[in-house]
Formats: C-alpha cells, structure tokens, sequence
C-alpha cells in the first residue's frame, strides 16, 4: 500500500532555481574512449535526462554533486557556482546542497531505517545510537510513511520502502536539489508504477528541483516538464518546457 503524503511536508525550496551545466570530461580505458561535452540550463523543477546505457547521464549527474571533477566548463545551481575550472573553483561535494540519490538507495546496511534518515543531519551522527532520535529525521519518518519500520534495517523493508528511506535521507539534509539515478530500475513493474506517482505527488508537495536521469519514456513523461535527450556524451533534441 502507498504511503500517504502530508499536506505539508518539512521541506521547501526556493521558488525558480536556475541550473547551468556546461561541462567536457574526457575518460579513457584499455577497452573504451568516452567524451561528455554537455551543455544546457533549466529553470524548471522537474527535469530528466533521457538516453540510453552507457550515454553519460550518470556521469553528468556525478559532476553536478561533485563526485566527478570535468576537464573544463561550470556548473551553477541558483546563485552558487559550484564548479568553474577558468574561475579556480571546484566545491566539495558536502558543501554542494545537493542531494544524490543513488541507483541502488546506498543504504547502510549496519544502520536502521531511523539511523539511515539522521544520517548526515547533525554532528555525531555518522554513526548513530541505535534508540536515539533526531527531530528532523522523525518529521521525515512519518513524511513518508515509515513510522513502523523506523526501527528495522535495510534487509528486513521492501523495495518501495527501502526508495522512501533513500529519499527521506536525501531531503532531511534540505539540499538546493536532488539528483535521482535511475530511480526505479530496482522495482518490479507493479511498485515502479506506484513509487512514479508518489514521487510525481512529492514533486509537487516540495518545489524542490529534480533532476531525474533515466532510459525509461514512462519516467520522464511522469516526472519531467524538461527533458533532454542525451545520446554519446552529447544533448540532443531538448522536449517538453524549458520552465
């Protein structure tokens, strides 16, 4: 059964935030020459990043958090540069506010589903007292519907579950916009469907910028007013609203 969603959840984001993203990286392996040359800019809250395996979507989402440093170019989220090779300037990745939502959640597996939420919100909770409770992370507990598994870890929740524990974490650290890899790529068809609507609903709910990358059309109809194609390192064809 989905989680309701609240009226109001704990989080909003500044209204009409502007990502700029201008960057090359050149990456070279024994079996494989890859160049990303991606450039676009979006005042929307709902934009995808729409191609197929192996096109540079993920690598793109891993430049915008910091996590892949680009041979050249910036990338600008609202008024902060995060990244501008000319200028010197390469934020850390905890500096960002940008919160990354990985294909597979990147749940602790040592750590409850209370734990995983606090993770990250205050000193001292890298590794938290298994009883202990965090205001903030209880808030975003019973946001998304996780009241009664709050004391079980990663292996005893389900799919669906384990996807809200990954984005309560992402959205308790109040970041400036979420990244989500693939998101539903784990989940069999039935959850996928349910999980699209409630994070379509969430959107909504938050104002806060996502930018979703994903090769399935029914993601990006679901949770994109501005897509782009990218195919071989390379933005191609930009659909829908630019804002």
């Amino acid at each position: 059964m989905s989680a309701p969603l609240p009226g109001s959840l704990p989080v909003t984001a500044p209204p009409a935030t502007t990502l700029q993203v201008e960057v090359s990286k050149r990456l070279d392996t024994a079996d494989r020459h890859f160049a990303l040359d991606i450039g676009f800019s979006s005042t929307s809250r709902r934009i995808a990043l729409f191609g197929p395996s192996g096109a540079g979507k993920t690598l793109t989402l891993r430049a915008i958090a910091g996590l892949l440093r680009p041979d050249r170019g910036r990338i600008v989220l609202g008024e902060r540069t995060l990244f501008d090779v000319a200028a010197g300037v390469d934020v850390r990745p905890q500096q960002r506010r940008v919160a990354y939502l990985f294909q597979d959640y990147a749940l602790f597996p040592h750590l409850t589903v209370a734990q995983n939420v606090a993770f990250g919100l205050a000193r001292g909770w890298r590794n938290p007292p298994r009883g202990k409770s965090h205001d903030d992370a209880e808030r975003w507990i019973d946001a998304f519907g996780l009241r009664e598994v709050r004391g079980h870890y990663p292996a005893e929740i389900s799919g669906g579950q384990k996807q809200r524990v990954a984005l309560a974490r992402a959205l308790a650290t109040r970041p400036d916009i979420v990244l989500l890899d693939e998101p539903f790529s784990a989940l069999d068809p039935a959850l996928r469907a349910r999980m699209r609507a409630e994070l379509r609903a969430l959107q909504t709910s938050l104002e806060v910028p996502m930018l979703v990358i994903s090769h399935d059309p029914d993601d990006v109809a679901a949770l994109a007013d501005h897509v782009m194609e990218i195919r071989d390192g390379r933005i191609y064809a930009p659909q829908g609203l630019s804002a």
